[in-house]
């Protein structure tokens, strides 16, 4: 396979159970730095860094590690209705300059109706979807340098400008790409006129496969194509008994009420997205493998992203290429927590990807893999 394999940076906290401080350890900019430059070094493509009132500010965070990584790729969202398209131009820009083309646009229309009145957006689930479609026709054409010396004008129901234009131009060309997910009929009409790759959360690979075929069928009515990408978590060890041992693990501090309560607030939201990964549960913990391998227990007390991949490197592997062989190229990943995943991940999966760091700029390194025993005595070298 030749995919696409994303890490996540945890800006909203870490541990090694949900839903306890147990566990838990601190964000802070090392630790985020730990995350980023494993992820940097392992050979990750890039990384996500989500958005929202619950996470440290994704730009400031992601703007403070491009000093610190030489090669991710940094998933950053802009938000529609939360700022002007001329600021989010200015913003893709500079920073797709400073890291030298390492910018990758996270389209988020949002789906937490508190959340956006908190923020100064009083927008219904419609009129969010209008905006963002009219934001991305001004931030696209600005940053294409539609409209020559005199700028770009736009005079739409929500958004208006005129002479909007970019002094100093993004290296990516025409701009940094777009990636968007969202599961409604109008999200679905979005990303087939406007972005270029097309993100789903982790649901069964059948469901997955009715979303591609709705996107590419609206996308060839407009003469596109949209490439697909899938964010999900992972529980990879080195045994089947061993992954799902740990998935259990992971929630074994998840009681009722915590579920109840959670499940609550999400269902407050007008995110299609956010129903569908739901009802995958239906808040039970009794029948959270909802297809082979594809485990929804994340998503009892996690909005967003709530099914991961459980099992071995090979199963994993295997689970893996079913989405890839429907057309998914992208592969957005996380796992609690953050950094050893990202290790063990790397180191069981990879090679089955033929991925992996790419040294042909260094010096090949020689020597002992692994701790030598009693000063000379090199330890076995292994199949791998």
């Amino acid at each position: 396979m030749s995919l696409n394999v994303f890490w996540f940076i945890p800006t909203h906290g870490d541990s090694r159970y949900l839903g306890t401080s147990k566990g838990a350890r601190q964000v802070d900019f090392d630790y985020m730095k730990q995350v980023a430059v494993a992820a940097d070094t392992l050979g990750y493509d890039g990384v996500l860094l989500p958005t929202g009132r619950s996470c440290e500010d994704a730009w400031v965070t992601a703007s403070s590690l491009i000093g610190e990584t030489r090669k991710l790729k940094f998933l950053v969202a802009i938000r529609p209705g939360l700022s002007t398209p001329g600021l989010a131009v200015r913003m893709a820009a500079t920073f797709d300059r400073l890291s030298k083309g390492r910018l990758l646009i996270n389209v988020v229309t949002g789906g937490d109706q508190a959340e956006l009145e908190a923020d100064g957006l009083w927008a219904s689930h419609a009129d969010r979807y209008e905006i963002s479609s009219e934001f991305l026709k001004v931030w696209r054409a600005s940053l294409a340098g539609e409209g020559g010396d005199a700028g770009f004008d736009f005079d739409g129901k929500h958004i208006k400008v005129k002479g909007a234009k970019t002094l100093y131009p993004s290296i990516q060309k025409p701009y940094p790409p777009l990636y968007f997910g969202g599961s409604s009929p109008a999200a679905h009409e979005l990303a087939a006129e406007q972005v270029d790759v097309y993100l789903t959360w982790g649901e069964p690979p059948a469901a997955v496969a009715e979303k591609i075929a709705d996107i590419r069928a609206r996308a060839a009515k407009r003469g596109r194509t949209v490439k697909f990408g899938i964010r999900l978590h992972v529980i990879v060890r080195e045994t089947n008994e061993e992954a799902w041992r740990d998935a259990d693990e992971l929630i074994k501090y998840v009681d009722d009420d915590l579920i109840k309560r959670a499940q609550a607030s999400f269902s407050k939201m007008d995110s299609e997205g956010q129903r569908r990964m739901a009802a995958l549960h239906g808040g039970n913990k009794d029948k959270l493998e909802v297809s082979p391998n594809l485990w929804a227990g994340v998503g009892l007390v996690r909005g967003g992203a709530g099914t991961a991949l459980v099992g071995d490197a090979e199963t994993v592997a295997a689970r893996m290429q079913e989405y890839a062989d429907l057309g998914i190229e992208t592969f957005i990943l996380s796992g609690y927590p953050h950094l050893e995943e990202s290790y063990r991940f790397a180191e069981l999966v990879f090679p089955l990807l033929g991925k992996g760091k790419d040294r042909a700029d260094e010096p090949t390194l020689t020597g002992p893999f692994g701790e030598v025993i009693s000063n000379d005595i090199l330890p076995k070298v292994s199949a791998s």
